[in-house]
């Protein structure tokens, strides 16, 4: 007996765009549920999706507040956003509220999929967390601390081991400056103390911390560890 299909909330008010995005996910396999405004999607949240897909322009609730209705009633339900393009600030909020990624219109269907595919798999790390991490050569063993590339240790200092750890429970998705901040230091606010400790763990993890492969730049926006294997 096959496995129950996955349902994708799609929320937006465009019919072309939910046109293309039901054909797309239905190839794989998705079943999708659609809401052409936020009044709907609350209500569609009663067949329990476990992904949604939120364009942040609709006609009759304003997107970030829809987001923070939909958070409060369901903590863990992945969020992939839809937004337009250079509004860096309205995605930043939208992470800050609970999104776990956007993507910007006009977006390809494979790194849409991509991204749902890293935000299912997210959510299932924190339902059950395993121990090794492993992206490419690098291997992070969160209960004994070890950071490895290919079968060379790698010597973090604390605070750079702190970072990697957070980028690690949250693979695959977007982290804010702001988040990452709060996170790791409490009190402070200056993105440029983050920039500082990114650049020293890539110097360590990156065969060319120039061209990072693993601890991605968002730009504007924050940081993103390539998804596991």
């Amino acid at each position: 007996m096959s496995a129950a299909p996955i349902k994708v909330l799609v929320i937006d008010d465009e019919p072309p765009i939910r046109k293309l995005l039901r054909m797309g996910l239905s190839t794989q396999g998705y079943e999708i549920l659609e809401a052409s405004s936020g009044k709907i999607a609350l209500e569609k949240l009663s067949e329990e999706p476990a992904l949604i897909i939120l364009d942040l322009g609709l006609p009759d609730i304003q997107g970030h507040e829809l987001l923070r209705t939909i958070r409060a009633r369901n903590e863990s339900v992945p969020i992939v956003v839809l937004s337009s393009r250079g509004d860096e600030a309205g995605k930043v909020q939208a992470l800050d509220l609970g999104a776990d990624d956007y993507l910007t219109k006009p977006f390809g269907m494979d790194e849409l999929l991509a991204r749902l595919r890293a935000a299912l798999r997210h959510q299932l790390q924190v339902q059950g967390e395993r121990p090794v991490f492993r992206t490419g050569d690098l291997s992070v063993d969160l209960v004994r601390r070890i950071v490895k590339l290919g079968e060379r240790e790698i010597k973090l200092s604390p605070k750079e081991y702190d970072l990697l750890r957070v980028l690690v429970q949250h693979a695959g998705k977007v982290l804010t400056h702001r988040f990452l901040l709060k996170e790791l230091w409490d009190e402070l606010t200056d993105a440029q103390y983050l920039r500082v400790y990114v650049r020293q763990l890539r110097q360590k993890i990156e065969a060319d911390p120039e061209r990072p492969q693993y601890v991605l730049t968002e730009t504007g926006i924050g940081y993103r560890l390539k998804a596991g294997d």
